[in-house]
């Protein structure tokens, strides 16, 4: 039996798989993979190596890491899908009103998201979350503010490669509205090279959200996020190397997974695009 093309990338496109479905349902049911609580501390267990009882060791409070690793799942994936999503569908409709507008409003909404655009994105997230407060939606929402710029550039430019192709022109012709064409013909013509990016954008998601936890305004003690955790084993990293070594390996793991998929993606959406390294057998 033939496996679907996107999955005849090699072993690595199967592992990455296989790698999400398993972070997929720690989020959704961390109840599968323990029953400890990630919260209960229990002091005369802190900082206990890895062992049977506890597979990745004990954290400073003497609670299970396996537990909270499992757990932290959910608020790190959850936090970077949702950023992703919320800027891909913001972008990706600002994008479209920008390619298909005149040319003085597509330049007048082109300075907005240049504007958005003249910063790191963690500096745009450091200033907002200091008038926002600390925690890690409003980190979601502080990136959001900006990240949606970068889809409406890309959108606006597929938009702009397709708009005069025969299609358009024809359902023009036909007396079809603006926005029906839009919806129609444009979305679904010029989503590919936007649906690669956020694929392999969630997993930047996740490195800056973890670098925020790390600069103490992202997510904030008992919640077991990765990020989080990497920042307060640092603290123990020479003594106690486990604390820190396997949330960051978490957050490595996962990354590279959808970093994999995303350029899997890419080759099979757009397969001229020269970026793929094998072809599908």
């Amino acid at each position: 039996m033939r496996l679907p093309r996107f999955f005849r990338g090699g072993a690595s496109v199967l592992a990455a798989t296989a790698l999400l479905a398993v972070a997929g349902l720690m989020t959704l049911a961390p109840g599968l993979f323990t029953s400890r609580d990630p919260n209960a501390i229990a002091f005369l267990e802190r900082l206990r190596p890895p062992s049977l009882a506890h597979p990745l060791g004990t954290d400073e409070n003497g609670r299970d890491l396996w537990a909270r690793v499992v757990h932290g799942a959910r608020p790190t994936l959850a936090a970077a899908v949702s950023l992703i999503g919320l800027s891909l569908i913001a972008g990706s409709l600002a994008g479209l009103v920008i390619g298909a507008s005149g040319r003085r409003t597509d330049e007048a909404l082109m300075r907005v998201t240049e504007f958005f655009l003249a910063l790191p994105q963690i500096v745009w997230a450091l200033a907002l979350t200091s008038v926002m407060g600390r925690g890690l939606v409003n980190c979601v929402l502080a990136l959001a503010v900006t990240w949606w710029a970068q889809y409406a550039r890309l959108m606006r430019a597929q938009v702009l490669a397709v708009r005069h192709r025969e299609f358009v022109v024809a359902s023009r012709a036909l007396g079809q509205r603006e926005w029906w064409i839009l919806l129609r013909h444009l979305l679904p013509n010029c989503f590919s090279p936007v649906l690669v990016k956020a694929t392999i954008d969630v997993s930047l998601a996740i490195l800056l959200l973890a670098a925020l936890s790390f600069l103490g305004v992202g997510a904030q003690p008992p919640l077991p996020e990765w990020g989080a955790m990497v920042t307060i084993g640092r603290k123990y990293l020479l003594d106690y190397p486990w604390y820190a070594t396997f949330p960051g390996l978490a957050i490595f793991a996962v990354v590279l997974a959808f970093n994999i998929l995303g350029e899997r993606l890419r080759d099979v959406l757009d397969p001229t695009s020269g970026l793929h390294l094998r072809s599908d057998r």
